[in-house]
């Protein structure tokens, strides 16, 4: 996945993975992190969710990152809110209140630029990347994190079955991203019939802690 075929997709409105709602995984299971209000938390290719809404009305203070300015624009419009926007080095700040998404490739972000976080909130980041990209980016999050926990939902499928996105991550590959730095926990696994373009899917819920 390139940039050009995410810009194409935003442009083109075919934007299946937005939610029209809350994700009801992270109603349920982010008290789970028991983080004080005004904690930092980043939500990673956040596109336009309603995500962002209720992790900032909890009381956090919310940083997405976003490659497509026009997701980040249709974000605050339907907001009814006109963020204050400031060029950043390869990136561009939108802001109002206690969110601000950053637009721009995630591998331009760096701690200086979000600052402390407290949490990482990943519901379509990794499961957006071909395998390829996934060890490079979980080592970046990590890095500008400060392996902060995270609440991570994916989903597991034969692969060969189709084309990602959204790819089908094991949970092999959930250890090898994060086992060495985190400990892990398996929240909820569902597998539902026709759930994915067709396709039987598990979706499965992760909660790592960083290790002690």
């Amino acid at each position: 996945m390139d940039e050009k075929f995410w810009h194409q997709r935003w442009q083109n409105n075919e934007i299946g993975f937005h939610e029209p709602d809350v994700n009801p995984h992270l109603r349920k299971y982010f008290e789970r992190l028991n983080l004080a209000v005004g904690s930092r938390i980043l939500v990673p290719l956040c596109g336009k969710s309603h995500d962002l809404i209720w992790l900032a009305n909890q009381g956090y203070d919310v940083i997405g990152v976003e490659l497509s300015a026009l997701a980040a624009q249709s974000f605050f419009k339907e907001q009814n809110s006109e963020p204050t926007i400031t060029e950043l080095k390869k990136l561009r700040s939108y802001k109002t209140g206690n969110i601000e998404i950053l637009v721009g490739d995630i591998f331009n972000v760096t701690k200086d630029i979000i600052g402390t976080i407290h949490a990482t909130y990943d519901r379509a980041a990794l499961v957006a990347l071909p395998e390829k990209t996934r060890s490079r980016y979980t080592k970046h999050l990590m890095e500008i994190s400060n392996k902060a926990p995270h609440l991570l939902i994916i989903y597991e499928y034969e692969q060969s079955l189709m084309d990602g996105p959204p790819f089908s991550i094991s949970d092999d590959e959930i250890i090898e991203h994060y086992g060495d730095h985190h400990d892990i926990f398996l929240m909820k696994s569902q597998r539902e019939e026709n759930n994915l373009k067709g396709q039987t899917a598990t979706e499965k819920v992760w909660m790592l802690q960083q290790k002690k």
